[in-house]
């Protein structure tokens, strides 16, 4: 049996982050995926994420986020990739939003560039908006868009080139933790290493309840969808990345890059899945198109052209949609990382780099307090 320093279960975002950062410690890591990243089988697929930084999620967030934009920065010139594109975020809603309050909040504390505007001066400076003059945007000039799949190859080439061992299309059919090593039984065969991260998405819930901890983690479907736009006014080069916190739903959506449309997804709602059932044909529920259609046409009204591509993917949910990042209860040398719920990947490289010090050092610079899995 081949034995490892660690093993990562889940090579997408965050293991693949992780990853490079045990090989670059010198650390012997084996990544299992059970397909091949990127692919689309997860929740990192569909080109691109927003990266923000004055979070309106929470100020906690804020020193995580900032870091992970260095790492994305510093992954992009080691890889010589175009991993980020400052296109600028807007988050908009009514007057009284708690996510743009928030914002505000977690701005003044880091002193973020953040320009406050109201309805009518988004309106003038986007002519593709069309928000009511109750409403308000907060807009983050640093802040844009990561090309996601750009960035796990990017981490795989880094990671396999440092040494890491990446086997894909590889199943992990059985986990055994034992005081002082892990044994990862798969369908290509077991391995066993003095550690272990879980990182696998929406099919950590099963894994983790095989070794007898349940966790309210839930996988859920969630699609986004690609419209076809007027390009003078909603092209990359001049309309930012948005979310839109309404009073009863939440959007957030892409300027058209590279003349691929405008792309949205809701936020809020979607259907509790099992990751190896899922029906991943877009447009299997009227909403998959209608809900981000009608928020087109009553905020964008020239943006909600013909559908160009509609994908499904994945949300794994905690019931405070906050992260998990810990230690497993019973076993110190096993690292969960799991819940990211639709807000994780532009955390991923910051992430990868906590997990990767919670295995090496047992603990991290970054303060996790917020994941830890005692609060669950």
């Amino acid at each position: 049996m081949e034995k490892f320093d660690v093993i990562v279960v889940g090579a997408g975002s965050v293991g693949m982050a992780a990853g490079y950062e045990l090989a670059k410690k010198g650390v012997r890591t084996l990544l299992l995926d059970a397909f091949d990243p990127p692919h689309t089988m997860g929740s990192h697929h569909g080109d691109t994420r927003i990266i923000r930084h004055a979070y309106g999620e929470g100020v906690q967030y804020v020193p995580l986020a900032l870091r992970a934009q260095e790492l994305w920065e510093e992954l992009s010139g080691l890889s010589g990739k175009t991993l980020f594109a400052r296109t600028g975020v807007l988050g908009a809603g009514p007057l009284g939003s708690p996510f743009l309050a928030e914002m505000q909040v977690s701005a003044k504390q880091f002193s973020l560039p953040l320009e406050v505007m109201s309805a009518e001066e988004i309106n003038r400076r986007w002519e593709g908006m069309n928000l009511p003059d109750n409403f308000y945007g907060c807009y983050e000039t640093n802040a844009g868009v990561l090309y996601s799949e750009r960035c796990i190859t990017a981490y795989r080439e880094l990671a396999t080139s440092l040494g890491a061992v990446l086997l894909t299309h590889t199943r992990v059919t059985d986990v055994q933790v034992e005081s002082d090593h892990v044994t990862v039984t798969t369908d290509q065969g077991s391995y066993r290493s003095e550690k272990l991260l879980l990182s696998a998405g929406a099919w950590n819930p099963a894994l983790l309840k095989s070794l007898g901890l349940q966790l309210p983690l839930v996988p859920t479907r969630k699609t986004v969808a690609w419209f076809a736009a007027d390009e003078q006014l909603y092209s990359s080069e001049k309309f930012p990345a948005f979310v839109f916190e309404l009073e009863d739903s939440i959007y957030y959506g892409f300027p058209s890059i590279d003349q691929t449309g405008v792309k949205i997804g809701r936020h809020d709602g979607g259907h509790p899945i099992d990751p190896d059932q899922l029906d991943r044909t877009f447009g299997t529920y009227p909403s998959d198109e209608g809900d981000v259609r009608s928020f087109l046409e009553t905020y964008m009204p020239q943006a909600a052209g013909p559908l160009q591509q509609g994908r499904v993917c994945i949300y794994t949910l905690t019931p405070d949609e906050h992260f998990v990042i810990d230690h497993h209860p019973q076993h110190k040398h096993f690292i969960i990382t799991a819940g990211f719920s639709g807000h994780g990947f532009k955390f991923a490289s910051a992430i990868g780099e906590a997990a990767s010090q919670l295995l090496t050092d047992g603990k991290s610079t970054h303060d996790l307090s917020l994941f830890a899995l005692n609060r669950l």
